[in-house]
């Protein structure tokens, strides 16, 4: 990119639930900044993720799936998506191929083509339908959204992941870069640190417990002279029922959790971790305006 324009920008990652957004986002980041679970809905929140590349940086915003809402939670998430969508500058909208084109992704695709927003198309989990599958897929992407680039990508598998990125930085506007280029998200540690807790309450819990389950970090100490970081937060539940299950018999699953969460902290935050986990229910607080604003969604 010898002699072009420096280009830099805000881009939102789009697209209906469990299309695989965060994980393209942590594969175009080359980090992990958003967690990641085989459960709709797993984001709640906006996550920044920076790339910087030779010529470009863009600052890409992972969005909860939009979908038909009901619960008080959800409609939330879906205002969460829908702001990112009008305050940055470009999009990718991702859809998974081994789905097709359904009727969310087709609203989504006319949304973006009526705004005129610079958009890239990422057929995500490509790695799960055969080649000839994606010609009529990316067909219909291309009459939905005219001019728009089309790239078939596994994020999962890092396929074509830097094929994505290369057509994102293309249709941002130039300018000068918005963060230093050794920065990789705008998230502050306390906040990833909840993320990751909750990402492991959510792969261990069954199915019906994840979505009244949230997590609080009440104390994030670092102790540099002892090379450490101390951590006690709180998994919220909506039901007594639901605490049992976290806790599991005698403690097992809390514990896992626990273990497995400290290891992603340790990972991520470069230090031996301390973390204690607490579980408390609280009736309603996916109703409660107050209570999803403390949590940040």
């Amino acid at each position: 990119m010898s002699g072009a324009a420096h280009r830099a920008g805000s881009v939102v990652l789009v697209g209906r639930p469990n299309v695989g957004k965060s994980t393209l986002l942590n594969a175009l980041v080359g980090t992990k900044v958003a967690i990641v679970t085989p459960k709709p809905q797993t984001t709640r929140t906006r996550i920044v993720g920076i790339r910087t590349v030779a010529g470009g940086q863009a600052v890409f915003v992972d969005t909860p799936g939009i979908h038909a809402a009901r619960s008080p939670l959800n409609r939330r998430l879906v205002e969460t998506a829908r702001r990112a969508l009008e305050e940055t500058e470009a999009a990718v909208l991702v859809l998974d191929a081994s789905a097709g084109v359904v009727a969310g992704d087709r609203e989504l695709a006319a949304e973006l083509a009526a705004s005129g927003r610079p958009t890239v198309v990422v057929l995500n989990k490509m790695d799960r339908v055969s080649r000839p599958q994606l010609l009529p897929l990316m067909a219909e992407l291309g009459g939905l959204l005219p001019g728009r680039e089309i790239v078939p990508a596994s994020a999962r598998r890092g396929e074509n992941v830097d094929t994505v990125l290369d057509a994102v930085v293309r249709i941002l506007p130039e300018g000068p870069p918005l963060y230093p280029d050794d920065e990789f998200t705008t998230e502050p540690a306390r906040l990833l640190a909840q993320e990751l807790v909750r990402e492991q309450v959510f792969l261990a819990t069954r199915d019906e417990v994840p979505y009244g389950t949230a997590t609080l970090v009440e104390r994030f100490e670092e102790k540099p002279e002892q090379g450490m970081t101390v951590i006690a937060a709180t998994v919220l539940v909506a039901r007594p029922s639901h605490k049992a299950i976290v806790i599991g018999t005698k403690g097992e699953r809390l514990r896992d959790i626990g273990t497995r969460a400290r290891h992603e902290l340790e990972a991520l935050l470069g230090t031996r971790v301390y973390l204690e986990l607490f579980v408390r229910v609280e009736p309603g607080w996916t109703d409660d305006p107050r209570r999803l604003a403390e949590l940040g969604i």
